[in-house]
C-alpha cells in the first residue's frame, strides 16, 4: 500500500507540494507525506458526502464538538494523560491556535521561547505579531541534538518572556524529547511564570525505541500553564481538512478563548470527520506507515552522499541535512533544484540556525525516495 505510488500520478496532484514544481522535478520539500489516507478516514469523508453535508448536530457550545472527547480518550488510551475534555476546543489549524493563544495572552514585545531551527510559519507568526524571538538552539551531540538548559535560565533571568513555545518532536531536527529534557524545560517554566504552548503535532510518529511524553501529563501544576495543540493532520495526511484541537489547561486563556463565540471560528464537518476516523480507526494503518517511515529514515542515512551530514530523526517523515561542508556556489537548495533535480526545503526559512541546511521530506515510496537520493549523490559527483 505505502509503496504502490506512481510519479505520473501523484503530479496531477493539485496541492501544493506537486503543482509548483516542473514535471522532471521530484518534489521533497513541504511537510506532507505521498501515501493516501488510511482506509477509514477515506470511507468516512466519503459518509459525509453521501448522506449529509448540512449544518452539523454540534456546535461547540451547548452540543460539544465529538472531537473534545475523542481527543481525551485518545490522549488516555495512548499517554495515560487524563484531561478534561471539556477545556479541549477546535480550531481551523495549529497555526490559528498558536496566534489566538498569543493574542490573548501575550502583547506585543512580549519575548516567545522557541526551540531554532523552527517551522517558518512560528516564525513568521511571532514576527508578525510583534513579538519578540527568544531562540533557544539545538546544536549537535553526536547522533542527535540537544540544547543549554542552563544557558536559557540565565537568559530568563536576564531577559524576561511570556511564553514558551514548545515543538515537540520537534520540526526540523526529529526530536523526541526524553521526560527529564521535559521536566527541566517544566522547571523553567514555573521558575519563569511562562505560559507552555506545547505543539504535538508529530507525536504520532515517534520511532521506536523513543516515544512521545505530552507535556502537560508533567504533573497537574505543569498542565495548569500548558496549552497542548494537537491534529492528525501529519499523522494521517490530512492537512486540507483544517483541523486541530487544543487542550488549554491554563484557566486564564480558556477563558479569554471563550468568548466571543465565533472570532476564532471552527473546523468544517469533513475535518471533523477525518479527525474522528484517523483517531479512532486508523491506528492499525498508522502501525504500518511508522514502519515504512522507520525504513526511509534509515535509507536516508545509508544512501546520503558524502559531505552531507545527517543525524537520523526519532521522529516525523523529516530529515535535516547538513550540507555546509559542501564547495557548493550556491545555497544547497538552489543546488539540488537545479543539478538533481529535487526540490527541497530551504533550511534558511527555518532561521538563522538553517543557513547551509536544507529539509528532505520521506514520506514517500521507497522507489521514490530512492531516485531522489540517487539524484542527490550523482549531483556531487
Amino acid at each position: 500500500m505505502f509503496d504502490d505510488l506512481d510519479v505520473r500520478a501523484l503530479s496531477r496532484r493539485p496541492g501544493a507540494k506537486w503543482s509548483r514544481v516542473e514535471p522532471d522535478v521530484l518534489p521533497a520539500w513541504i511537510a506532507e507525506t505521498d501515501f493516501p489516507p488510511a482506509p477509514a478516514v477515506r470511507a468516512a469523508l466519503a459518509r459525509c458526502v453521501d448522506n449529509d453535508l448540512g449544518y452539523p448536530s454540534w456546535d461547540g457550545r451547548s452540543v460539544p464538538n465529538p472531537l473534545r472527547d475523542a481527543f481525551a480518550e485518545r490522549m488516555r488510551e495512548r499517554h495515560g494523560w487524563v484531561l478534561d475534555a471539556a477545556h479541549v476546543r477546535e480550531f481551523t489549524d495549529i497555526n490559528q491556535g498558536l496566534q489566538a493563544v498569543l493574542h490573548v495572552a501575550t502583547r506585543p514585545g512580549d519575548g516567545v521561547v522557541v526551540h531554532t531551527p523552527a517551522y517558518p510559519p512560528f516564525l513568521e507568526t511571532i514576527a508578525s505579531m510583534g513579538r519578540r524571538l527568544h531562540p533557544v538552539p539545538y546544536t549537535p551531540d553526536g547522533d542527535t541534538w540537544t540544547f543549554d538548559a542552563d544557558r536559557l535560565d540565565r537568559e530568563l533571568r536576564e531577559r524576561p518572556a511570556r511564553v514558551l513555545l514548545l515543538v515537540n518532536p520537534h520540526n526540523p531536527t526529529g526530536r523526541a524529547l526524553r521526560r527529564e529534557e521535559l521536566r527541566t524545560l517544566a522547571g523553567l517554566a514555573l521558575r519563569h511564570g511562562l505560559l507552555v504552548v506545547a505543539d504535538e503535532i508529530h507525536s504520532d510518529l515517534v520511532h521506536a525505541p523513543h516515544r512521545h511524553l505530552p507535556f502537560a501529563s508533567l504533573s497537574a501544576e505543569v498542565a495548569a500553564r500548558t496549552v497542548t495543540l494537537a491534529s492528525a493532520t501529519k499523522a494521517f495526511n490530512v492537512p486540507g481538512l483544517r483541523c486541530a484541537v487544543a487542550h488549554v489547561g491554563a484557566a486564564g486563556v480558556r477563558e479569554a478563548l471563550a468568548h466571543p463565540t465565533h472570532l476564532y471560528g471552527e473546523p468544517n464537518t469533513f475535518g471533523v470527520a477525518a479527525t474522528l476516523a484517523a483517531w479512532r480507526d486508523g491506528d492499525a494503518w498508522l502501525a504500518e506507515l511508522r514502519t515504512v517511515l522507520a525504513r526511509n529514515a534509515a535509507l536516508v542515512g545509508e544512501e546520503l552522499p558524502p559531505g552531507v551530514r545527517h543525524r537520523t530523526p526519532q521522529a516525523t517523515f523529516l530529515a535535516w541535512l547538513d550540507c555546509r561542508e559542501l564547495d557548493l556556489d550556491t545555497d544547497p537548495q538552489t543546488f539540488f533544484l537545479k543539478e538533481a533535480r529535487v526540490l527541497l526545503h530551504d533550511g534558511r526559512t527555518f532561521g538563522a540556525e538553517g543557513e547551509g541546511f536544507v529539509r528532505l521530506n520521506f514520506g514517500t515510496s521507497e522507489g521514490i525516495l530512492r531516485e531522489i537520493l540517487h539524484r542527490i549523490r550523482n549531483a556531487l559527483t
